[in-house]
């Protein structure tokens, strides 16, 4: 790739960054602050784009958090490339002086980091690392620290709607790796594609989960079990990915989300806060 394909495709990657409030932004042009849950808080971000304005479920955001910034870049960019982090997790560059700099935003990766990984590793996208539980397979995991009859309706939705995921869905599940967080930098033909079957397939699992009384903290489930189904869909596709570490611009209290961790598996201890 010559340098001036580089700062072209640099320029034509939109990765939004979800926030519901005020926060310090990445200064890199490839980054849009991205207002999540505007239609239900409209003046929180006014001096950024809101997820409520185009074709959008803004409305939806109390129960799929992040993902109505999703769909609304799926329906309002016409970049080559889309991607989503959140506000306090992103990628992290791989430029060796900025990724252990004390500024925690200058390790955040930039436009050229994302090119320069597609050219090299010809994936159709980027993901964070895959977190391996070890200890617990996936589906454990989920089912000790939240609801696990959101996993039965995703799983009897997958097989009523497109049982042709069903393997790969259970093969995720069995295992102890997973690619989390919603967090995504795509092609925008995978992108769109990936966008395509998840949200109709959100719909079935709701129908097939009917009526719950979950309180706010429980009824982000659509937001949960996406995590879920990215790998199940990249597997099913033959999608090629290629891994970014991860950053967050604030310290992580891993002793906090360790013995969160703990308590769930051995104490039955289910989530109740993110960590």
């Amino acid at each position: 790739m010559s340098s001036e394909d580089e700062d072209e495709m640099s320029y034509d990657i939109q990765i939004a960054v979800a926030t519901h409030k005020p926060y310090r932004m990445p200064s890199d042009p490839c980054y849009l602050p991205l207002h999540v849950g505007a239609e239900l808080h409209p003046d929180v971000c006014t001096d950024m784009q809101q997820d409520n304005k185009g074709e959008n479920i803004s409305a939806s955001n109390a129960s799929y958090s992040e993902l109505t910034g999703l769909y609304w870049l799926w329906k309002n960019s016409d970049a080559a490339y889309k991607g989503l982090v959140h506000y306090r997790r992103h990628f992290r560059t791989s430029d060796s002086i900025n990724k252990s700099s004390e500024d925690r935003f200058c390790r955040i990766a930039t436009g050229e980091d994302f090119a320069s990984l597609f050219e090299k590793t010809g994936a159709q996208i980027i993901l964070p690392k895959a977190r391996n539980y070890v200890i617990e397979t996936i589906d454990g995991h989920y089912r000790h620290t939240l609801p696990g009859e959101q996993l039965d309706a995703a799983r009897s939705a997958i097989e009523g709607a497109c049982p042709e995921y069903l393997s790969a869905f259970d093969a995720e599940m069995a295992g102890t790796k997973a690619h989390m967080f919603n967090m995504l930098v795509a092609k925008s033909d995978v992108f769109d594609a990936y966008c395509e079957w998840l949200f109709p397939l959100l719909g079935n699992v709701e129908r097939c989960l009917g009526a719950k009384n979950y309180d706010a903290f429980n009824a982000r489930w659509p937001g949960r079990i996406s995590e879920m189904l990215l790998d199940t869909w990249l597997v099913t596709n033959d999608v090629m990915w290629a891994e970014m570490s991860t950053v967050s611009p604030e310290p992580v209290d891993w002793i906090a989300k360790g013995k969160g961790f703990l308590a769930a598996k051995f104490l039955g201890k289910k989530y109740g806060k993110s960590f």
